[in-house]
């Protein structure tokens, strides 16, 4: 790193060295423990010390496993972006003026675990509901690890509730979906300004002094994928970068599913594959309950999830699920 004078050299040199890092420690930590495992067993091989390391040693043999285990799982397999922002969309699906309502409440919850990371969230384009809520709202959430926290969110997401318009108290059921796409850097999509078409547009607001009365809305379409996306806050100038970045996310995200489609054999026993249609959870409020379907995980902790607060009790046993799948892959390598 001291003899890089790039910029980006240094930046790209400083992630993998922040990734390299706790391997190099861990395998020291290791190597240090072992040698003292070793002095222990000459030690314990005098009767009179024997009883005083006793002690010592099964506390290593305690440890050492663990240390090991985790030092297996850094070597694993890992997602390329896990460490990236992340682009997050959340879109009312099926039911209506309800839909849009539980994709309000899942953004929501998501933007109140964002800021319990310490992430910042800038929504980039909002469709919202007629009721409430939003047909559609796109959001950059910039932050270290935000894809790892967040790619197995992507999917249909159901919910079964009395809706605030149901009159007779009747349980419906509604669905949002959610699409999480790691935030492509500059050096890993290039898009030719030809294929772009890029239009202007009035932005549609909720009336008063707030009414955008300029063209400052922007839509960009990728000619060559038909990939369109829009950017409609104040300032032409940010929606346009905005807009690129989102493009490049998708861009980049459809290079993903190529390669995950490629790999498709290997990912098999793996959650999350990422197919967006797939319904992965539901929210019965009823019950009070949340059902994770890929690992058959259920809560009796809604009211907390959706505050985000109890989020993390289904990210991490997903996230756990997912190293077990990619540790069993390094291991069926080693065999």
């Amino acid at each position: 790193m001291g003899a890089a004078t790039d910029g980006s050299e240094i930046v790209k040199l400083s992630k993998e060295h922040a990734e390299l890092r706790p391997v190099a420690e861990a395998v020291q930590t290791l190597a240090k423990l072992a040698a003292e495992r070793a002095e222990l067993d000459e030690m314990a091989s005098d009767p009179d010390m024997a009883a005083m390391v006793r002690d010592e040693i099964q506390a290593l043999d305690d440890r050492l496993p663990i240390l090991e285990h985790e030092l297996a799982l850094m070597l694993a397999p890992k997602d390329r972006d896990e460490n990236a922002s992340a682009i997050l969309e959340v879109r009312a699906g099926t039911g209506g003026d309800e839909a849009a309502l539980f994709a309000g409440d899942l953004f929501r919850m998501y933007q109140r675990y964002a800021a319990l990371q310490g992430w910042k969230v800038e929504v980039d384009s909002v469709s919202e509901g007629e009721m409430g809520g939003y047909k559609e709202i796109i959001a950059s959430v910039t932050g270290d690890g935000v894809f790892g926290r967040w790619k197995f969110e992507s999917g249909v997401h159901r919910v079964q509730r009395v809706p605030a318009t149901e009159a007779q108290g009747r349980i419906h059921t509604s669905a949002a979906t959610v699409a999480v796409l790691p935030e492509a850097e500059d050096v890993e999509i290039e898009i030719n300004d030809s294929d772009l078409r890029i239009d202007t547009y009035r932005s549609s607001g909720a009336g008063g002094q707030h009414v955008n009365k300029t063209d400052s809305a922007v839509r960009i379409t990728h000619l060559p994928t038909g990939v369109v996306v829009t950017s409609s806050e104040k300032s032409q100038h940010q929606n346009r970068a905005r807009a690129m970045k989102n493009l490049k996310a998708r861009l980049y995200d459809m290079q993903r599913e190529a390669l995950d489609t490629a790999r498709s054999d290997a990912r098999k026993g793996q959650v999350g594959s990422g197919d967006r249609s797939e319904r992965i959870r539901t929210y019965n409020f009823p019950q009070g309950r949340v059902t994770d379907h890929r690992i058959n995980l259920t809560l009796y902790n809604l009211a907390r999830v959706m505050e985000g607060d109890a989020l993390d009790d289904i990210i991490k046993p997903l996230i756990a699920e997912d190293q077990a799948a990619r540790l069993a892959t390094l291991e069926d390598g080693y065999a």
